[in-house]
């Protein structure tokens, strides 16, 4: 069970003996800033947060053990603060969060929220909860970012080759992280923020999330699949066995069912196998025949498959001159994908005339894992302060030797100018413009995101 007063960075424990002595609000906003992965963000995952987290008050425990912890580690402990929230706030953290709508996409320097201590007494707050807040927005942002991107790589290409693809595209990228992150709760994030964007996972943490926090339904799908050791657990002499019971198993119209075809020799299974002694068994079952290569160059690998399924099946040419295979059989690639690897094979397909109808893919680590804060540059600033008589004071860092980490000074909004998201000083607008809208106030979600409405601002 998490513990707020210790969710945080041991020197921040001692930032309440910091501030000037007329302090009594702290403004402090977030953004992605710009950085070599994206110039638009998709924002997601605050709400996660509110409701794990924020929702939860603080106990008396609470306090005595990060008392007893921060003595032992050596840092001040602000036992009188934490005593004013359980006893004056019931234990919830005085705070208010401001936010754009999530599902939004948004331009890098842009604030996604910003956050003010509603006691006076407490200036300390706001920024105390920064490490906390920051990563429950930087990995859910992020990984819906880098989905989003494939997706607009998937969807080119797709218009390109296919006469029907908006009813394929939110299949085309399968989520198998869950095996390759750091913890349960990050396949829960990561896994429904991919879901932002597509329907197929199987991170079933992450459909457990979206239900949970964002009211989903069902908002990811998978198939029967095979896996090596179902297939090796026959013997390399029963292969094709191996393979026919998948057939036998997982048959009706409409069903597909994805086979690994690596075990031992992928090229062997493709022309003798699947396309030789069990063609007719395919070409008679019920269903789609997904082939999943595993191994070996993650482009030419599948374009290698799908120009061996095509000679053994065939198929037919769609209106726009794009080879399509017989409908029982396609390719899902699953292993070395990433934005790049996906670009790539999606070109060599095209060079080689394939509709892009044939093939799925599938991403792990790469999704998932392979992101940091600094992929997309999230940072989180005090940009004000409120003093004893009420006056507002900017607050901004401007390092000599590195302007690209300048913050922002003064209280921020995002506003539209121009058909476009920017950043305006909130003292400058007409508060009805400003799309940063109170979310969370001392304890009380006022904004609840629901996961379609996410979806459908996602892909706007």
């Amino acid at each position: 069970m998490t513990n707020l007063i210790l969710a945080t960075d041991s020197y921040k424990q001692s930032h309440f003996l910091q501030y000037p002595p007329e302090a009594r609000i702290i403004s402090a906003y977030a953004e992605a800033r710009p950085n070599k992965c994206a110039e638009d963000i998709l924002f997601f995952g605050l709400q996660a947060y509110l409701i794990d987290y924020l929702a939860k008050p603080i106990v008396s425990a609470d306090i005595e053990e990060g008392e007893a912890i921060c003595a032992a580690h050596g840092v001040p402990f602000n036992r009188a603060g934490w005593d004013a929230i359980l006893n004056r706030h019931g234990g919830y953290l005085p705070l208010e969060i401001k936010a754009l709508p999530e599902g939004m996409i948004v331009p890098v320097g842009v604030p996604v929220m910003q956050v003010e201590n509603t006691d006076p007494t407490m200036p300390w707050l706001t920024t105390f909860i920064e490490t906390a807040l920051l990563r429950a927005l930087w990995y859910p942002t992020t990984v819906a970012t880098i989905s989003r991107q494939v997706k607009l790589v998937i969807r080119e290409a797709l218009q390109r080759t296919s006469d029907d693809w908006q009813g394929q595209l939110p299949f085309k990228l399968h989520d198998f992280g869950a095996r390759g992150v750091s913890s349960g709760e990050s396949a829960a994030l990561g896994g429904m923020a991919h879901l932002v964007n597509f329907a197929g996972t199987d991170t079933m943490e992450g459909l457990l999330a979206a239900r949970r926090y964002y009211g989903a339904t069902m908002p990811g799908f998978s198939i029967p699949a095979a896996e090596h050791s179902t297939m090796t657990s026959w013997g390399r002499d029963r292969e094709e066995a191996a393979y026919a019971n998948m057939l036998d198993r997982f048959e009706g119209d409409g069903t597909l069912v994805a086979v690994v075809s690596d075990s031992y020799d992928l090229d062997n299974a493709l022309a003798h196998i699947w396309g030789g002694s069990l063609k007719e068994k395919v070409l008679r079952h019920r269903g789609t025949l997904v082939i999943r290569p595993d191994s070996g160059d993650p482009v030419e690998t599948p374009v290698r498959t799908l120009k061996t399924l095509w000679d053994a099946f065939g198929g037919t040419v769609n209106g726009k001159g794009f080879r399509l295979l017989d409908p029982h059989v396609r390719v899902i690639q699953g292993d070395g994908m990433t934005l790049d690897s996906i670009a790539r094979l999606t070109a060599r397909l095209i060079e080689e005339g394939f509709a892009i109808d044939n093939i799925a893919f599938g991403m792990g680590g790469g999704l998932l894992q392979h992101a940091n804060r600094d992929t997309l540059g999230f940072a989180m600033k005090a940009n004000a302060m409120q003093d004893d008589q009420g006056v507002w004071y900017d607050i901004a860092k401007r390092p000599a030797t590195d302007m690209a980490k300048a913050s922002k000074a003064g209280r921020q909004a995002t506003v539209v100018r121009d058909g476009k998201l920017v950043a305006a000083r909130q003292d400058a607008i007409d508060p009805a413009e400003n799309l940063l809208v109170p979310v969370w106030r001392n304890g009380a979600l006022l904004v609840r995101h629901d996961f379609e409405q996410i979806r459908e601002r996602a892909a706007a």
